[in-house]
């Protein structure tokens, strides 16, 4: 079963990455596509390790932040193979997809996420086991180079991910919601839906009952025998918490006006404004908004910084306006923004559950008060699939074939 979406990179350290750029994720993409079949099904459980070639596509960061956006991953790969063949890459594509509507429907699991890690911070202050694992000094050998190589790399492979939860929460007994805090800090692609949902379906919580053990001969068999960890947990049982709650409805967003004056405004959860607003829409400028205080680790800071320069740039280009950088969302960045642009109201990508989506609810009324409306614009991809993410990943499976062929792409 996929979890976490898939890895970004595997070089070492971010001086190795290229600039994060559209044009540079559609290359990497069109460098994966012949191997999104039969070669990715067969090798995507195998970490080689940092710098070592592997079947994954190392595309995540750049679909987290929508350089690339989910259709265009499936539409390339779907252009070189059929549905079957590409089957099982096309799955791990819409995991990510799955996570984001899952909590869309139950925003009350990212905030319970919230209080408890705000808790297990207060108890494990002092807690020298707690540092030990985010030092990789636990000794068991290969958790100790996964907690380095992700400090290093803000990258771990997939499966290296399942193993390391498992390894904290059930060998380590740390506080769960501690083990995905570290990924948030570290994680280049880390987003609240995805590494919030696959920490909690480790450890029982998002499949009540249904647990992730993390085996020795697993570890050495898919990492090529790099490792051979001692001491690992015999058992993994379930934690427990709480009825979650049935899904709600999607919010229906309303429509904004094609002929009022408009900025444009762009934040890291979605990087493709191209595709989501006509050339014709009356854009006067665009404000393009990297706030650090939006994202956990400077890793991630770094890649989304550098990924909304390439985006402002592509958008201004777009609308036929000027563009804006700024670090902060809120009030007081905004709105002068807009009333210098004669902005009668602001469009801004629909961004799902987390701090960029709470920033957007605080500045709307602030917007409102100055007379100028907030829209936000949903893709096709999201309305389209997130509401079957209401039970099950199987369910939602089995949901994805016919919304691809009602989009054309079968």
């Amino acid at each position: 079963m996929t979890i976490w979406a898939g890895p970004m990179c595997s070089a070492k350290g971010l001086a190795m990455y290229r600039a994060p750029s559209r044009r540079t994720a559609l290359d990497q993409l069109r460098q994966f596509v012949p191997r999104a079949g039969a070669s990715y099904a067969a090798g995507r459980n195998s970490d080689p390790g940092p710098g070592k070639p592997s079947a994954v596509s190392r595309l995540s960061a750049a679909i987290r932040y929508r350089l690339v956006t989910e259709q265009d991953v499936v539409g390339e790969v779907l252009a070189r193979h059929s549905f079957e063949a590409a089957g099982k890459f096309i799955q791990e594509v819409c995991w990510r997809t799955y996570w984001k509507g899952w909590l869309e429907q139950r925003p009350a699991v990212w905030q319970r996420f919230l209080a408890e890690r705000g808790a297990a911070r207060d108890a494990a202050a002092a807690s020298a086991d707690l540092a030990a694992a985010e030092a990789g000094r636990t000794g068991i050998d290969a958790f100790d180079f996964w907690a380095r190589e992700l400090v290093e790399t803000g990258y771990l492979h997939n499966h290296a991910r399942m193993w390391f939860a498992s390894i904290w929460i059930f060998t380590l007994r740390l506080p769960w919601t501690l083990g995905a805090d570290f990924f948030l800090r570290h994680l280049i692609d880390a987003d609240p839906a995805s590494n919030t949902l696959s920490w909690r379906w480790v450890a029982g919580l998002q499949t009540a009952g249904k647990t992730y053990l993390a085996r020795a001969d697993n570890i050495a068999r898919y990492s090529e025998g790099r490792f051979s960890p001692h001491g690992l947990a015999q058992e993994a049982v379930a934690l427990s918490e709480p009825p979650v709650g049935p899904a709600a409805m999607l919010p229906v967003l309303a429509e904004p006006d094609p002929a009022l004056p408009s900025l444009l405004l762009l934040h890291h959860e979605d990087l493709h404004p191209e595709s989501l607003y006509p050339a014709d829409v009356p854009v006067r400028a665009v404000l393009a908004v990297c706030d650090p205080a939006l994202l956990w680790g400077d890793a991630a800071r770094r890649f989304a910084g550098e990924a909304m320069a390439d985006a402002a740039i592509r958008a201004a280009a777009h609308c036929g306006c000027g563009s804006i950088l700024a670090d902060q969302l809120d009030a007081e960045t905004v709105i002068p923004a807009a009333q210098a642009a004669g902005a009668r109201q602001v469009l801004t990508p629909y961004a799902p559950v987390g701090p960029v989506a709470d920033a957007l609810a605080a500045l709307e009324p602030a917007l409102a008060a100055e007379g100028i409306a907030l829209h936000r614009t949903r893709r096709r991809w999201d309305t389209g699939l997130w509401p079957h993410a209401r039970r099950g990943f199987f369910a939602f499976d089995a949901e994805i074939k016919g919304f691809l062929r009602a989009q054309g792409m079968l």
